[in-house]
């Protein structure tokens, strides 16, 4: 079995589904069981029920929709409310973040611009990829 970090069912089914769609593209029908197999065997697990047993288990702590978060974006502190999440294959989450009371995203004191909601991109462990120009991540989960 592979080390990698096995995404979610519903990421796997989807990239079942784009592996159906590419070989339909080019004039091979596969089933969806059969899409579900290779794409078992592609993450290096004996067949589909394996893997899926694996997926369960790989990202219990995820986020969900309703769930209330807190953290730093741009440096402020804040508490809200994921409004949406998707897991992505490569075991980021798409998160839509209805914040509490609005955040001034803008770091001069010439004008400010307030955000009640965001959309964001953060690893498994609740830390976006992106940093602000002195470095810091633009959001941190806590």
């Amino acid at each position: 079995m592979t080390t990698l970090q096995i995404p979610s069912r519903d990421v796997l089914k989807a990239q079942a589904k784009r592996l159906r769609g590419d070989l339909a593209e080019r004039g091979q029908t596969i089933s969806h069981a059969q899409a579900l197999e290779t794409i078992a065997h592609q993450w290096g697990a004996r067949d589909w029920n394996t893997l899926a047993a694996l997926a369960t288990t790989a990202h219990a702590g995820g986020y969900a929709s309703g769930q209330h978060v807190s953290g730093r974006y741009l440096g402020h502190v804040f508490d809200g409310e994921v409004k949406a999440a998707r897991q992505s294959a490569n075991g980021y989450w798409s998160l839509t973040l209805r914040f509490d009371a609005p955040i001034d995203v803008v770091a001069s004191t010439l004008f400010s611009s307030f955000r009640r909601q965001v959309n964001v991109t953060v690893t498994p462990k609740g830390v976006s990829p992106q940093k602000t120009s002195d470095g810091q991540p633009h959001l941190v989960l806590t």
